[in-house]
């Protein structure tokens, strides 16, 4: 059923538990993931930095880009499936724009997102890539969420219970 999936990332935990819940589905259905990273360089551009330092946070900018997608095809390596990447580099266009036009320019027969699921005024400010996906996808698309703020605030706690009891 799905052969080609496209899993965007940033290198956080959300997008790893998307990746993640991408590699199960690639082993269940025999199929390939293409792993997407977009960087946006217009976030370097400030009137205040140029030259040498404009250079050098360009250059860091796709370096970083360039370890997460290593980090992310390496965890799909490591499952043993075929697995490929691209890394796109931008001046202020929606991360969203680039995703929905992979998509279809490989012909992705699925999109696996990791999403932190906000809602109300902090979608709002922060902008929504997953919104904008959603509204053009041109496949379908599955939404994993990774550990509530809830579980990881306890599993703090606890562990600085256990700590201070020791």
């Amino acid at each position: 059923m799905y052969k080609k999936i496209l899993v965007p990332t940033d290198g956080s935990d959300t997008a790893t538990a998307g990746l993640r819940e991408a590699i199960k589905l690639a082993k269940e259905q025999g199929a390939q993931i293409r792993i997407i990273h977009v960087v946006d360089e217009l976030v370097a551009v400030s009137p205040y930095i140029y030259g040498a330092v404009f250079q050098q946070m360009l250059d860091q900018l796709r370096a970083n880009g360039e370890s997460v997608i290593g980090s992310a095809t390496a965890l799909v390596d490591k499952a043993g499936i075929s697995v490929d990447a691209i890394l796109v580099k931008t001046l202020g266009t929606c991360a969203g724009e680039h995703i929905v036009e992979a998509a279809k320019e490989w012909r992705a027969d699925l999109l696996v997102c990791g999403t932190h699921g906000r809602r109300g005024v902090g979608r709002i400010v922060m902008g929504s890539d997953a919104e904008y996906i959603v509204r053009r996808s041109p496949v379908p698309i599955l939404w994993v969420r990774a550990a509530a703020p809830e579980t990881q605030t306890r599993v703090s706690v606890d562990s600085a219970v256990a700590r201070s009891a020791a």
